[in-house]
């Protein structure tokens, strides 16, 4: 029962983690939140597959070092 579980799990967050980055990668060229679509996508795909975590870690640094870069300089 509790392999059923865990396979259902899977699936379901496939499911929905899948369609959600096919879509965020779509709307990176058009105007709208691609990139913030993608990273959603992400985080559902990191509850269960350990490649969409590895990814999204890379995102949430690239994403710490841009805004530190954007932030003025107070020197």
């Amino acid at each position: 029962m509790r392999k059923l579980k865990k396979a259902a799990r899977k699936i379901v967050v496939a499911l929905i983690g899948f369609p959600m980055l096919i879509l965020g990668i779509i709307l990176i060229p058009l105007p709208g939140p691609g990139l913030l679509v993608c990273a959603g996508a992400l985080f559902v795909l990191s509850l269960e597959f350990d490649w969409a975590e590895k990814h999204l870690k890379y995102v949430k640094d690239k994403l710490k070092k841009l805004i530190e870069a954007s932030k003025p300089k107070l020197d």
